[in-house]
């Protein structure tokens, strides 16, 4: 779970205030929406930026009061409070969010659909939640292990398939929803088990599908695909050579390769990207 979707988890419970970055005046190093939770004790599930921010709004959601808007950094009345960026923050500071509403936009998030959280004050109207990342991996041997360790590591929510287990051979998968918060990465070395698969993921909404394999190997997929109608528009959609380094040949450098892209990816479709 992310800071953002924890902080919203952790904003459910009772006395837990919610503080909310509603606009950013320069660079900074979280996103516009970016959010903390202040838990009753002073901890807090989530994180701004490095810890002293987090101090100042755990000591303003503690002091209670009404919700307001708080300026930090460049612009703000705190002159004993500065950012090392340089930049100014707005940050709704709600000591008491609305419960109801952060618990049915964590429900929608845990049914992996969009959800919203409208924000009472501040020039972000409201903060808008994607589902997280998640990886479907077909293939096999170590480029698939080492996939599927690195996207657990990174605490993505990785499902991995192997042709030792279910698939079969020119059938497409099944029982597996794809929406278009998902990747599908297909590792293969015997390349005769994508056809079936790229039909498939072609059909879903999946924002990143991607497959290993040299020039002639594309070549040769591109091929089978048109010979089976598909639209060279479809196509275009598989992302091969696959990941931010093009000739990555140790398994653990091309997960990193493939991670780095369809992070990069994830993050352009980011409702608050930017």
């Amino acid at each position: 779970m992310t800071d953002d979707r924890a902080a919203l988890r952790a904003a459910i419970e009772p006395g837990v205030g919610l503080c909310t970055i509603s606009a950013i005046e320069g660079s900074f190093s979280r996103r516009l929406g970016a959010q903390l939770a202040v838990h009753p004790d002073g901890s807090v599930t989530g994180s701004l930026a490095d810890g002293c921010l987090e101090r100042q709004l755990a000591a303003e959601v503690l002091a209670g009061g009404e919700r307001r808007v708080m300026r930090f950094g460049a612009g703000s009345p705190l002159i004993d409070f500065r950012l090392p960026c340089g930049s100014g923050l707005d940050i709704l500071i709600d000591p008491n969010p609305d419960r109801a509403a952060a618990r049915a936009a964590a429900d929608l998030l845990d049914m992996r659909q969009e959800a919203t959280l409208a924000l009472p004050l501040g020039p972000l109207a409201q903060r808008h939640y994607i589902p997280a990342l998640r990886l479907v991996l077909f293939g096999e041997g170590p480029e698939l292990e080492a996939l599927a360790l690195l996207g657990c590591a990174a605490g993505l929510e990785v499902e991995s398939h192997s042709k030792d287990g279910a698939l079969a051979l020119g059938k497409p998968p099944g029982n597996i929803g794809i929406d278009r918060w998902s990747a599908v990465i297909l590792l293969f070395h015997d390349h005769e088990w994508e056809q079936a698969i790229l039909q498939w993921a072609l059909a879903t909404p999946a924002f990143f599908i991607g497959a290993q394999g040299g020039r002639t190997a594309r070549e040769e997929r591109a091929e089978r695909l048109l010979a089976s109608g598909v639209e060279q528009s479809q196509i275009a959609r598989v992302a091969s050579p696959i990941g931010v380094v093009q000739h990555s040949r140790e398994p653990m450098a091309l997960a990193l390769s493939i991670l780095a892209a369809v992070a990069g990816e994830y993050e352009a479709i980011h409702p608050h990207h930017g």
